[in-house]
């Protein structure tokens, strides 16, 4: 008799910048062992020390574009000077394996994944306590002009407006509570087959 393969689950973090969503995927990610992150495309230039297939997938801009016009992504993005994206084969061949993975995506390319793996994906919005305490942190990485601060805070209120179209929205007041919620969100999804 063969084993049958339990297919991998998708868990995916949106949330505007400053909101704390790669810290809380870190820490889900040491707590939770039978998740891994997904590997995204991309056209920018492999820096000392990463790996094609480790850190990212590294494409020229003809692979990137031929790909976007064959449907060969999930979601993808531009920006910086460079594309970036979710390979629709590596995610089917990784979930296919039985491996769950997360995602850290935009709120477009989350719900474009939720369109393409109804069943097995579990959307978490991230969601900073207010705007007011959204605009300290952001001040705060001592990283953003007051144009790019403004720009931040303007897709943000943009990105809040598709929180009730995801699974689960999170409030990240504090980091140790909104990574224990989220901790009990993903182990409950992983344990429903």
């Amino acid at each position: 008799m063969s084993e049958v393969r339990r297919q991998g689950k998708l868990i995916v973090f949106s949330a505007p910048s400053g909101t704390g969503k790669s810290t809380i995927s870190k820490l889900i990610l040491e707590r939770i062992p039978n998740i891994r992150f997904s590997v995204s495309a991309t056209t920018r230039q492999k820096r000392p020390g990463e790996e094609n297939g480790l850190n990212y997938y590294f494409l020229t801009k003809e692979e990137f574009e031929e790909k976007i016009d064959t449907g060969g992504f999930i979601e993808h993005e531009f920006f910086f000077g460079n594309h970036y994206g979710t390979l629709l084969d590596k995610t089917l061949e990784v979930i296919d394996s039985g491996i769950n993975i997360l995602l850290d995506l935009d709120v477009m390319g989350a719900l474009n994944l939720k369109k393409l793996f109804p069943d097995n994906s579990l959307l978490l919005f991230i969601k900073p306590p207010s705007m007011d305490v959204l605009r300290q942190r952001l001040k705060g990485r001592d990283s953003e002009d007051e144009e790019s601060l403004k720009a931040r805070l303007e897709r943000a209120w943009l990105e809040l407006g598709y929180a009730n179209q995801f699974d689960e929205v999170v409030v990240n007041d504090t980091l140790d509570q909104a990574v224990d919620t989220v901790t009990a969100i993903i182990t409950k999804f992983l344990s429903n087959t």
